[in-house]
């Protein structure tokens, strides 16, 4: 038995003796997303169920299923305190049961992703930090695998660290290996990871990537949000040459592209050849295709989001989603009716580090309606209750109907131009309302 295999028996230890080290009305750190270890959170929700806990703040971003059938169920709630960076599905199903009762269960932190690892480590004590990682190489390390993210920065600082290995995570490079000598407790525990399916787009989707991939030079940087248009664009970039990635997110339609060698990193001016990215998500052959593969890289959300850091990429586009855009060109990705719906994400970091690139552009993308059809997302003022970015930092709009630039345009010009890329049936009502308001 080797030194390291000596040291990983030493500290092995089951699920339920790994968490009785967390202790009560501390701060509890999760991976993020397929980093979530499941069999960590059951035996944490195991306890709070036998009254070990009077109060446990738990943080984390993007909670998995494996979370909401665990720790973060409605009957945890009076102890368990979630505190999520990035609200997913399963966050805004568990505050409505909240809502529903009268009760705040999920305290929302505003974040912007490149700031996340500090705001765990800094802005909080990180008492402990639990997270799914690979299986330990022959130097005693094991691998963060698909999220590097917040969690390389508070792997190094956390108080304690409990892993969870899972035979299926895969290894990557870059900044995600964490040595045992670094590890408290470990558990072993290889469920299939959390796969996210993206469905197939709408004629709305291939028109808003239409608008977009022509636009897109050969050469060029990639960052590409989640979601049916960023798949779009994608699919439509198969002719295109020596593009490369700098992305917040890795995704199955990059392991189309990377295969056909269009996504090569050839042209990169920053780690040329390397697909960097700082968290996965997507299916069981992506996860494949990741593992121990060299050029795929992994770093921290601090240097990946950083807008310094992107702006150093020539030619850099950003692609993302939003849900409304008012008349001036401010973006809200993130909230509906004053609730919030996910999250700012990397969103603004990429808007300002693509635009701050030579040659960079930005894209925010939305359909023209909500609700089949009933209501306009080009609006006069922003709905939801948050401005994920600034009017001055927008550069285009995107729609099915079009492309509306921002830059160096008055609030007039940016009115008529987000109308004219509204859907037809609103644009009448728009330019009355934006008459009112003196920008027409």
């Amino acid at each position: 038995m080797s030194f390291y295999q000596e040291m990983y028996e030493a500290k092995k230890t089951t699920a339920h003796d790994a968490v009785a080290s967390i202790a009560d009305r501390s701060n509890l750190i999760l991976g993020m997303g397929a980093a979530m270890p499941p069999a960590l959170m059951e035996a944490v929700a195991s306890r709070a169920k036998q009254g070990w806990f009077t109060n446990l703040n738990v943080y984390y971003m993007h909670a998995s299923a494996a979370a909401t059938e665990s720790l973060l169920v409605p009957e945890l709630m009076p102890v368990i305190k979630p505190h999520p960076l990035f609200m997913s599905s399963h966050d805004r199903h568990l505050a409505k049961q909240g809502y529903d009762v009268g009760e705040e269960w999920v305290h929302f932190v505003p974040c912007l992703f490149h700031q996340a690892g500090r705001l765990l480590t800094e802005s909080i004590s990180p008492d402990c930090f639990v997270v799914t990682v690979s299986p330990m190489d022959k130097s005693g390390h094991f691998s963060l695998g698909t999220n590097p993210d917040y969690g390389a920065t508070v792997v190094r600082k956390a108080k304690r660290i409990i892993v969870e290995v899972n035979e299926n995570m895969p290894r990557s490079f870059g900044e995600c290996l964490l040595h045992i000598s670094d590890v408290d407790m470990i558990v072993e525990n290889s469920p299939p990871l959390m796969e996210t399916i993206i469905g197939g787009g709408s004629v709305e989707d291939e028109k808003i990537g239409h608008f977009i991939a022509e636009r897109i030079p050969d050469g060029a940087t990639l960052q590409m949000g989640i979601g049916a248009v960023p798949n779009s664009v994608m699919s439509q970039l198969v002719s295109h040459k020596d593009l490369g990635l700098h992305s917040e997110l890795f995704s199955p339609p990059m392991v189309d592209l990377i295969k056909r060698g269009v996504l090569n990193g050839r042209r990169k001016t920053l780690l040329p050849y390397k697909h960097v990215f700082t968290l996965a998500l997507g299916d069981r052959d992506m996860f494949d295709f990741m593992d121990d593969n060299p050029s795929i890289v992994g770093y921290p959300v601090s240097y990946v989001n950083n807008p310094s850091v992107i702006r150093k990429n020539e030619n850099m586009i950003s692609v993302n989603a939003a849900i409304e855009v008012d008349f001036t060109g401010q973006v809200n990705s993130e909230s509906i009716g004053g609730h919030q719906f996910s999250g700012t994400g990397g969103q603004l970091d990429f808007v300002r580090g693509a635009y701050a690139s030579p040659g960079g552009k930005s894209f925010i993308a939305l359909h023209s309606t909500a609700k089949k059809g009933t209501i306009s997302r080009i609006v006069p003022h922003l709905t939801g209750g948050a401005v994920t970015d600034p009017r001055m930092d927008v550069q285009f709009v995107v729609t099915e109907y079009g492309v509306a630039d921002m830059k160096g345009r008055s609030l007039q010009q940016r009115a008529k131009a987000l109308i004219d890329i509204a859907h037809p049936d609103f644009r009448e009502d728009l330019s009355r309302e934006a008459h009112s308001m003196g920008m027409m």
